[in-house]
């Protein structure tokens, strides 16, 4: 890969990465973190990844960076931003979008990973295989267990309401 071609990968897939991110770890700080890391790995081996595969190395680069934050921050939990008020619940309103996000919240991680990268982003089962580890039929099994999930959990009326 060229310098001008790392340009472009930059151009191109940056903001598609930082979405797949936000929507997973729901920080906006972090996430443009875990996309500054994955630039500059792609940048420090940038000779030996070819342009045509760019794209699957950035996102499994940063799948992976996020895997890792993720990890570091279960071990680690400052009790200052614990929030006492969350253990209650009072709603009463019916934005499916805030519903959907919450009941995304609520999957493994691996299931969001897979979910975001298939729903949100547009890949073939093949390409999150690839992001991911998993194998083809891995992925299938992880979609449509959160895919159930999500189905079971929306279709709640409690849930809705």
């Amino acid at each position: 890969m060229t310098v001008s071609e790392y340009n472009k990968c930059v151009d191109n897939f940056s903001d598609g990465v930082y979405r797949f991110i936000l929507h997973n770890i729901r920080d906006k700080d972090d996430a443009k973190d875990i996309v500054q890391d994955t630039f500059e790995k792609l940048w420090m081996t940038y000779q030996n990844v070819n342009f045509e595969k760019a794209k699957s190395y950035i996102f499994t680069t940063a799948y992976r960076t996020m895997i890792d934050k993720i990890r570091r921050g279960k071990k680690s939990t400052k009790i200052e931003e614990a929030d006492l008020n969350t253990l209650k619940d009072e709603r009463h309103y019916s934005d499916i979008k805030q519903i959907l996000k919450e009941a995304v919240s609520k999957l493994p991680e691996i299931q969001k990973s897979v979910i975001m990268l298939r729903d949100y982003e547009g890949y073939s089962y093949e390409e999150i295989g690839g992001i991911t580890g998993l194998n083809e039929s891995q992925v299938k099994v992880y979609i449509y267990r959160a895919r159930n999930f999500l189905k079971e959990y929306i279709g709640k009326i409690e849930n809705v309401i």
